[in-house]
């Protein structure tokens, strides 16, 4: 009773706050602002909005299924995320706002023209509805199961239980994304995003203290001491994700997800301003650095604590909730879970509304459609999707390594070819429209047949890079003996594009941070690499505590004084 009570509290809590935070008509009547929130989003919004956008049941159950069969490896995806934030913060973001666009796409439009708009936005909803929203639906359903044994409340077997909360929240899901617009998913976002962090990491500690007896750091201590070869960085030839992956397609994936993922762009082309674009972009980065403990750490502890005995890997994160969590946070922690999912489920189909009525509603079906039409378009859309992804989502059970690995294996179907296009149009300015297309249908079609056809012996990773260069490469040939006009970019003057005069210093600093992690987990460095770490180290901090004092000196109070002496 006292688990279901505080699920009902808070999510309640969530529910009103995001109305009080969104009552102006004026956000679910206007295009502008039910996609973009009347580009009024803050930074905390935005860096909220992002990480909850990302960090969902996918992260929770999947990744930590992850770690418990292969450690810390793992983490690339998070460590390398923080560094892909910052690119997206310092590079693309300026270019994105001062263009004053809705959607990737569209920029694709401007740049190349109106079929490589409709291509890329094709791509990017099969994405969505093949690889996104029915999996954080199952991987939601899976958690929840654990949680409140709902097949046992309802007497049911779990099959039955699955479709039984995969319609439940997805039908929440979908009415919340649809009928509130971007900005009451960005508010609510942020207060579930604190819940998340708050109920991870609470997690994690009663897990160690579990094993240490009531005594975090002795639960730490055993837990490592006990598995070693689960806290190494850098894993070996054998790894399910090769440490020679992050230099392939897994930096490829990530700047795809971080830099041109029309689901998480969105929320920072909301921003009121570059400034705040900036100040939310790197707030994600910042708290992507802590996600490690509460989405890889808890897998390592379910394996010491279980033994490695639990048949579906995908499960481990969810028994430890159950046997660590004491009751009266279990509910709040379910109703922190079922914020995750509605918040990726949610941004997932209102990004795919975005996508079909800007890009194809808009521009090719109904050109002369009405502001409250294209709305109302949207909406029915949503509908559909959604309805589509809780058919689709029980379907996808057993994945055989894992549904956090299987999400990336079919997104590699995208992110290679849409990523290679939106750089060499922001990059280069003569490459022409035909080289766009090609390399987009290229892309796609290769990764299918040698991934999932052919299925040759190579690390999707890497066939992901060298897709990716192969793309590159061709589209810059096109362009070298078929150069098109100059493309000139033009400030719409929507937003002020003025950076946030700490982005670079933060961006150091979390940059840092990353190469940190992983210097310290990984085994056996070589002496010189640490000495030039060292020095690399001493130099970023100098650097960043310089620029903190020239920000503060910078300050009405400080300066008057200074005049005053």
């Amino acid at each position: 009773m006292l688990a279901f009570l505080s699920f009902v509290g808070f999510t309640l809590f969530v529910a009103g706050f995001a109305y009080y935070k969104t009552r102006n008509a004026h956000l679910t009547d206007s295009a502008e602002g039910y996609f973009l929130g009347g580009r009024s989003l803050t930074g905390v919004y935005i860096g909220g909005s992002m990480l909850l956008m990302n960090l969902s049941t996918e992260h929770l159950v999947g990744l930590n299924g992850l770690s418990f069969r292969t450690g810390f490896i793992v983490m690339a995806w998070e460590v390398m995320a923080a560094m892909t934030i910052v690119l997206f913060a310092m590079f693309f973001l300026p270019r994105y706002l001062k263009l004053g666009i809705s959607t990737i796409p569209e920029y694709l439009e401007r740049r190349f023209d109106k079929q490589t708009l409709t291509i890329t936005s094709i791509l990017f909803l099969s994405m969505y509805v093949i690889s996104l929203l029915p999996i954080v639906l199952y991987t939601g359903a899976i958690a929840l199961e654990s949680l409140f044994q709902v097949s046992h409340v309802f007497n049911v077997d779990k099959d039955t239980a699955m479709w039984i909360m995969v319609w439940g929240v997805g039908g929440m899901g979908a009415l919340y994304a649809v009928f509130g617009g971007i900005k009451a998913i960005a508010v609510a976002d942020t207060i579930n995003g604190v819940g998340l962090i708050t109920g991870g990491l609470m997690v994690t500690l009663f897990a160690l203290a579990y094993v240490g007896d009531g005594n975090v750091w002795s639960g730490l201590l055993e837990v490592y001491e006990s598995n070693p070869d689960k806290f190494n960085s850098i894993g070996d030839k054998d790894s399910l994700v090769p440490f020679s992956t992050l230099f392939t397609g897994l930096i490829i994936s990530n700047m795809f997800f971080w830099c041109t993922n029309q689901s998480i762009v969105q929320k920072a082309l909301g921003a009121k301003n570059l400034a705040e674009g900036q100040k939310g972009v790197l707030l994600c980065a910042f708290f992507k650095l802590m996600i490690p403990s509460i989405i890889i750490l808890p897998g390592i502890i379910a394996f010491h604590v279980f033994q490695g005995q639990i048949d579906n890997p995908d499960h481990a994160y969810p028994n430890l909730v159950q046997l660590v969590l004491p009751e009266v946070l279990v509910g709040f922690f379910a109703a922190v879970v079922v914020g995750a999912v509605f918040s990726t489920f949610s941004g997932g189909l209102n990004s795919s509304v975005t996508l079909f009525t800007v890009n194809i509603f808009k521009k090719s079906l109904k050109p002369d459609a009405t502001e409250a039409q294209t709305v109302k378009v949207g909406k029915f859309l949503g509908l559909g999707l959604a309805l589509v992804s809780m058919i689709v989502a029980p379907l996808v059970a057993n994945a055989p390594d894992g549904l956090f690995y299987l999400i990336q294996q079919l997104q590699g179907i995208f992110n290679s070819p849409i990523l290679s296009v939106v750089l060499v149009g922001l990059l280069t300015k003569r490459v022409p429209a035909i080289a766009a297309k090609l390399g987009l249908v290229f892309g796609m079609s290769a990764y299918i047949l040698f991934n999932f056809v052919i299925k040759i012996d190579i690390h999707f990773f890497h066939l992901v890079g060298m897709l990716f260069v192969i793309n590159v490469v061709f589209m810059l040939v096109v362009g070298y003996f078929y150069p098109q006009e100059a493309y000139q970019e033009v400030y719409t003057e929507q937003v002020n594009i003025e950076p946030w005069s700490m982005s670079l210093p933060v961006s150091v600093l979390i940059t840092l941070g990353s190469v940190s992690m992983y210097i310290y987990l990984a085994h056996n460095v070589p002496g010189w690499l640490m000495t030039g770490y060292y020095v690399l180290a001493a130099s970023a901090l100098g650097y960043v505590f310089w620029s903190i004092g020239r920000e503060l000196m910078k300050s009405p109070r400080l300066a008057a004084r200074a005049q005053a002496d």
